[in-house]
């Protein structure tokens, strides 16, 4: 069993928070070899409690495993499946941020390529903070929500950079049911810490006041209103 992993029971304390909308009642969902999954009774986020994560460093090594190329077609047509949605909402000329843009920024490069002003921002690979204090007419996270510890922070933080008006693009696959859930390649991923449902998601968009649209299986747009409570 690896240090620090442990596989509580189905009485596992319910005190651990969820990391999307603070709640504090959380259940066990589900267990594996390597580590245990909670799920959120108000927002229904499922997601791997901190006890069982990767340290930073593991985190990194996993990361730099990833072979990003710019020049690979079947990589461009995986991130068209966000590009081209985000760019038909979008008209140049606009400024966008790609957010955890990871060790091979291509999504970025997509939409400069297309005449987009564009910043990019990922923790271990682009960590220029300043670009967090800009003000961005769209902003692209590709498969990065599932990766994060504090969703429900920087949800709200890149909500907070765009524009009235502005446009949040997600790409993540999202839970179907708990039974696909135990067979389903997407959690055997080590950095793989947060699973969305459709149901989280609009849960999180009506607390921001955003529409939501659901494009395909792994792609989520919310438009920010032109008028907006909710920082």
């Amino acid at each position: 069993m690896p240090k620090g992993v442990h596989f509580p029971s189905a009485e596992y304390p319910l005190s651990i928070d969820c990391p999307l909308c603070r709640h504090g009642h959380t259940d066990f969902y589900h267990r594996d070899e390597r580590r245990s999954y909670r799920q959120c009774r108000r927002c229904d986020l499922v997601f791997v409690p901190p006890a069982d994560r990767l340290s930073p460093a593991e985190e990194k090594a996993h990361y730099d495993l990833h072979e990003n190329d710019p020049s690979d077609r079947g990589y461009r047509r995986f991130l068209s499946r966000l590009f081209e949605p985000m760019r038909e909402r979008v008209p140049v000329p606009a400024r966008g941020l790609d957010f955890g843009s990871g060790p091979g920024p291509t999504l970025s490069l997509m939409f400069a390529e297309a005449g987009y002003d564009m910043a990019l921002y990922d923790p271990y690979y682009a960590a220029d903070s300043g670009v967090l204090q800009g003000r961005y007419d769209f902003i692209t996270a590709s498969e990065v929500a599932e990766h994060l510890y504090r969703p429900g922070a920087v949800l709200a933080q890149l909500h907070g950079l765009l524009r009235p008006g502005g446009w949040l693009g997600l790409m993540t696959k999202l839970i179907c049911d708990r039974a696909a859930f135990a067979t389903w390649h997407y959690r055997r991923d080590p950095t793989h810490v947060c699973f969305f449902s459709s149901r989280t998601l609009a849960w999180w968009a009506e607390q921001a006041g955003c529409d939501i649209f659901f494009i395909g299986q792994d792609v989520i747009l919310l438009h920010k209103p032109l008028s907006s409570a909710f920082t």
